[in-house]
């Protein structure tokens, strides 16, 4: 299994490598969308081709190959004749290839209607040169070649992930807006455990958290039907690669909605109140429209400022949250302690609501759009016990560039771990300094309502006990001997120099 993994690690890398060499002048903005659309079209060809050569074989019996219905029921999308990999492939050395991909993208669309909209038609572009997409096609056309429909779609979906996080690194600042850090989407995955239930993102950018959520449940031998999807997002272009990225996992997104208003002024799922909320909306926003929502139903615990989003995010998650129902999110630290227009109070008025479970601090650099240090909020309706669990993790992750890094799998369990043998109140958990306290509601108020997780951990235990005295003595005589030294050069200089003079006085 594990060389079957690192098969499928170099096969990634050695994609990248390759698409990113033929990407010449395109900026990576632009390129994902042609690279991941041609993965995607990739995908639906080869899940359709699966079932009609199977009911190729079933002709005799009345199976009609050509027949929509038939893949309608087996939740495959048609795939039109000259929309067909094969068909483009054989075509990839045509100088009008581009042209012949954005009208199979067309045509796609035209008879799936729950892809209206969403596939990129960017190939017949003038800084697209005709060869480079040909050599994309052939070098996309040798992914999962003759493999099943399940493993052609877990290997192109795992090329696909792959490849929207090299392009958010590629993009720096402007990729982080459609892409979460895939180690922070697995811990907020990992603590929240989204078995059962309806699980929803308001601000969902490319999909991740849903992918994740449907992989854990796999992974841990549940139904993957037994979760149902809910999102919105405001950016149409992320919203696309959302729906390509659920629909190359055979994630049902017909509930994952777009429109430009965002969820503050247009709720897509009004109605819904969901089990798990898993999100990452973004840090501090200013323009959010809050002078047009003074008086909005969602503010139960506070009005939010008008200059910063974050505790209006904070109680929209809350209105969508079933009874007994989890957030996991991520926000800028800084909320965690602000008192600036009110959000002090607010804070204040959630902690004394008893709806705050746990705060995860975490290390630096592990955004690519911005520097702003962030932080984990778990917060949980219908809790009973009186206390909050902080967990310092700012000095987990490991650098995976000179400006980004990442958390370890190691990383990630030994945060999930902690939280678990908490909430479980397992005999395993205890209080490590410089990492992890269990906090009680009153320590909480007496610290005036502040949530940084390293006002309650403390400093880290040092193995060695350190001797102030001894270290004070010790620098002070180093700096006693250096003062001599440089006192002894002055010396030799000022000797030197009366030499000088005296033979210039001889001359």
């Amino acid at each position: 299994m594990a060389k079957q993994k690192n098969r499928e690690e170099s096969l990634e890398v050695a994609l990248w490598k390759s698409a990113d060499k033929l990407r010449k002048n395109i900026d990576a903005a632009e390129y994902k969308h042609i690279v991941l659309g041609l993965v995607f079209l990739k995908y639906i060809s080869d899940s359709f081709l699966e079932l009609y050569n199977s009911l190729l074989s079933q002709m005799d019996d009345g199976a009609d190959p050509e027949d929509k219905d038939e893949y309608k029921a087996e939740n495959i999308f048609f795939v039109p004749p000259s929309a067909r990999w094969s068909y483009l492939q054989d075509k990839a050395k045509l100088p009008n290839i581009g042209k012949l991909v954005d009208e199979a993208m067309d045509e796609i669309e035209r008879e799936n209607p729950s892809l209206k909209g969403v596939l990129p038609k960017v190939y017949a572009r003038d800084n697209l040169d005709s060869k480079a997409l040909g050599g994309l096609i052939d070098l996309i056309g040798n992914i999962a070649l003759g493999d099943t429909r399940a493993r052609s779609a877990d290997v192109l979906g795992h090329v696909f992930e792959y490849f929207l996080g090299e392009f958010a690194l590629a993009e720096g600042k402007q990729g982080g807006q459609f892409y979460t850090p895939k180690s922070v989407v697995e811990l907020l995955v990992k603590m929240l455990e989204p078995y059962k239930g309806r699980v929803f993102d308001p601000c969902c950018g490319s999909g991740g958290m849903f992918v994740q959520s449907e992989k854990f449940v796999l992974n841990h031998q549940g139904k993957i039907n037994d979760i149902s999807i809910y999102g919105q997002e405001s950016n149409q272009t992320t919203w696309r690669l959302a729906k390509m990225n659920l629909a190359i996992r055979g994630i049902d997104s017909s509930q994952v909605k777009w429109n430009n208003e965002g969820s503050f002024l247009n709720d897509a799922h009004k109605d819904l109140k969901a089990d798990f909320i898993i999100a990452n909306p973004p840090f501090n926003v200013s323009d959010w429209s809050g002078d047009l929502l003074k008086n909005d139903g969602r503010w139960k615990y506070g009005t939010p400022p008008e200059g910063n989003a974050n505790y209006a995010w904070i109680q929209h998650f809350l209105y969508h949250l079933a009874p007994t129902g989890t957030a996991g999110f991520v926000l800028a630290k800084g909320s965690l302690t602000s008192n600036t227009s009110g959000e002090g109070d607010i804070r204040k008025a959630l902690i004394e609501a008893n709806l705050v479970d746990c705060i995860v601090n975490l290390p630096a650099k592990l955004f690519l759009n911005t520097q702003i240090p962030a932080s984990l909020w778990f917060m949980k309706r219908g809790r009973t016990r009186q206390d909050i669990l902080f967990i310092d993790a700012r000095n987990l992750g490991h650098l995976i560039n000179r400006r980004t890094k990442e958390l370890s799998g190691e990383d990630t369990n030994k945060i999930t771990q902690t939280y678990h043998d908490w909430k479980m109140q397992s005999t395993d958990y205890q209080d490590i300094k410089g990492f992890c306290k269990s906090a009680s509601l009153q320590e909480v108020r007496e610290l005036n309502y502040v949530l940084t997780p390293g006002r309650y951990v403390g400093l880290e235990e040092s193995e060695d006990e350190f001797d102030f005295k001894e270290r004070f003595a010790t620098l002070q005589n180093e700096l006693v001997g250096q003062m001599k030294e440089e006192q002894s050069l002055n010396e030799r200089i000022l000797a030197n120099l009366s030499k000088v003079n005296l033979a210039v006085g001889d001359e």
